[in-house]
């Protein structure tokens, strides 16, 4: 991140959240505020370039949608156990406090500051309420522990919560991740946590490394570089360590499997850049 500047990349991820709204049928993830959060000259924009969408683009879109079904999913299961605590964390432009189905459920929105300031003001200007079960938390990852930055925020860290972490991983040292990933898990064991992640270039194929070095290439431009990556099997290994009792952790076979079957429009992940987990 860019000091006092908001995130370039989650203004990128909200408007790929929109075009599955506007583009893919069936949809696999429904966001009635994805359009709206993005403003109107945005989605005009974006209804008018239906014809510019690339396989690329697609398979893209594919993994970001797929990434908040499979957090909300799993954040369904939390609040049926009796969560009534959900922190988003590097919240972008996140539309769940805003479509909140669940009665009771707290959620706490957690970014860089900049970010948070930038979202407020789009939320005003697109007309969005903020709900009284959402607390903005201006967290600074690589500066300030989580663990301050929410319990300034009223969470209570002695009682059970689900977290999600999406299109934040890879942009933090690997002692960041760790260490936060520790934390939820050591702050109360009924805690969960859903995140996604990239896995080393050298892991991948040829095809693969290149799909990878063009991503890569456009998130430096923006200012925000890859830095974290994760083998799976020693990232699973590290957090059975940490105290987690049940981990997921899905690949692009996996997710297109358990979310793309039998689409006639050839909507789905590819290249194995990066992948989906769920910790409990």
């Amino acid at each position: 991140m860019i000091e006092h500047r908001p995130s370039r990349t989650a203004h990128r991820v909200a408007l790929r959240r929109a075009a599955h709204q506007l583009w893919d049928k069936p949809r696999i993830f429904d966001d009635p505020v994805a359009l709206k959060i993005i403003g109107d000259k945005a989605a005009a924009e974006l209804a008018a370039a239906r014809q510019s969408d690339t396989r690329p683009a697609r398979a893209l879109r594919a993994f970001l949608v797929a990434r908040s079904r499979f957090a909300e999913d799993h954040l369904a299961q939390a609040v049926a156990g009796e969560v009534k605590q959900y922190v988003v964390l590097g919240a972008g432009l996140d539309t769940f406090a805003y479509r909140n189905p669940f009665n009771g459920l707290q959620v706490f929105e957690v970014d860089f500051p900049a970010t948070q300031i930038w979202k407020r003001e789009l939320l005003a200007a697109s007309g969005i309420d903020i709900p009284s079960s959402l607390t903005f938390t201006p967290v600074d990852f690589e500066k300030d522990t989580l663990a301050d930055g929410l319990a300034n925020a009223g969470f209570k860290a002695n009682e059970p919560a689900f977290f999600s972490w999406l299109g934040v991983t890879p942009y933090l040292a690997m002692v960041t991740v760790m260490s936060t990933l520790k934390w939820i898990i050591s702050a109360c064991g009924q805690n969960g946590v859903a995140f996604d992640y990239a896995v080393p270039r050298g892991s991948l194929s040829f095809f693969n490394r290149k799909a990878f070095d063009e991503l890569a290439a456009r998130v430096a431009a923006a200012g925000e570089p890859f830095i974290g990556f994760f083998d799976p099997p020693e990232l699973a290994r590290s957090m059975h360590g940490m105290g987690y009792k049940h981990i997921e952790d899905l690949g692009g076979d996996e997710i297109n499997a358990r979310y793309f079957a039998d689409r006639k429009d050839k909507l789905q992940v590819r290249g194995g850049l990066a992948r989906l987990m769920c910790g409990f």
